[in-house]
């Protein structure tokens, strides 16, 4: 890794969490590294690390160094190990970086395994399914003559945002499941060629659900990344791959928290006693973000025919003890469910905010 990109992963103790998780999103690499005042490595940090803080409630406002232990140390390694050493010890402890330091503990360069290991894809190794089929009544008239994931957002669809968003993290195939008005989609997508991606149509002549589509895929061995159409984001794919392999799940949701504000004070009561106000409390819930990460052995628990939504999915899973964990985004996110949605989509992407 050059000088200039090595430096750009430097952090400090004092930088917040919410810092450390922007300038992670910003190079790109997953990791940040966290420096002394003299220079010397003190911890990594990871993209995983600090979405593991968010689900444990942790204020990332809070300075980087209060997420560890005291006696936590980063795993390094001395600058000159061989490389088919530092591949053999990225594989067996599952990880993606090893900073190689001097006998100061000053980072001289950081290696990744993608640099050492020939047959590590530079794209991610999953299928995307979109799910553009809903009929958008919430929004008529605007969805009157055009599937809501058609909309125009700045000078493209909506749905073309999620589109350039998988090509860009490195995906290949993406399935369109469709139902309202689908030649609107082929006519603008066609076969994907265009757009630098391969878009093969499943079209549903009775809605399916969220996850029904699932039942009806091609078999294969991939992941499946499943989105719906008519949200905007630029969270990291990759980030989302990568934290469901390390959690060994077999289905990753992608969360959002949401706050809600009592406006008034909250009586503690048992009974008829009174034991204690609480006035104005927030509370903090994590809700359902329209993004999913399946392994395709999660597919057979799909019913073939009939609806069936990513909450019965859910449920499913989870009541045969298969690990389903939530992944939150901490990104730009935004649901376009309603008209106070898509005008607010609007005017993010007119001031650059959306993605």
């Amino acid at each position: 890794m050059n000088t200039a990109d090595l430096q750009r992963l430097f952090v400090s103790p004092q930088h917040t969490m919410l810092e450390v998780m922007q300038r992670i999103n910003e190079t790109a690499q997953g990791i940040g590294l966290v420096l002394d005042p003299e220079g010397r490595l003190v911890d990594t940090v990871t993209d995983g690390d600090l979405r593991r803080a968010v689900l444990a409630g942790i204020d990332l406002r809070k300075p980087i160094r209060e997420l560890r232990r005291d006696n936590h140390r980063p795993f390094t390694m001395p600058i000159g190990t061989p490389r088919n050493e530092l591949a053999r010890l990225m594989r067996e402890r599952n990880i993606r970086h090893i900073p190689l330091v001097d006998a100061q503990l000053i980072v001289v360069d950081m290696v990744q395994l993608g640099d050492l290991v020939s047959d590590v894809p530079s794209g991610l190794s999953v299928s995307a399914v979109v799910m553009a089929g809903g009929y958008g009544s919430r929004l008529r008239p605007l969805t009157n003559e055009i599937p809501k994931p058609m909309l125009p957002l700045g000078d493209k669809p909506l749905v073309e945002h999620t589109i350039d968003s998988l090509r860009k993290h490195g995906i290949q195939h993406v399935y369109m499941a469709t139902h309202y008005k689908p030649e609107v989609f082929v006519n603008h997508f066609g076969d994907g060629r265009a757009f630098g991606i391969q878009i093969d149509y499943i079209h549903e002549e009775q809605p399916r659900g969220t996850a029904g589509v699932l039942a009806t895929l091609p078999k294969g061995e991939d992941p499946l990344l499943v989105i719906n159409g008519d949200i905007v984001t630029d969270v990291s794919y990759g980030a989302i791959l990568r934290f469901h392999q390390e959690s060994g799940a077999e289905m990753t949701v992608g969360v959002r928290q949401y706050d809600f504000s009592v406006p008034y004070g909250v009586m503690e009561m048992d009974g008829t006693n009174i034991l204690g106000v609480k006035e104005k409390p927030t509370h903090h819930f994590f809700v359902n973000a329209g993004i999913y990460l399946i392994e395709r052995s999660a597919s057979r628990y799909v019913p073939a025919g009939g609806s069936f939504d990513m909450p019965q999915l859910i449920e499913s899973l989870v009541a045969m003890n298969k690990k389903v964990i939530g992944f939150p985004i901490s990104e730009y996110w935004l649901d376009i469910g309603r008209a106070c949605d898509y005008e607010k989509a609007l005017s993010d992407t007119e001031a650059g905010r959306c993605a």
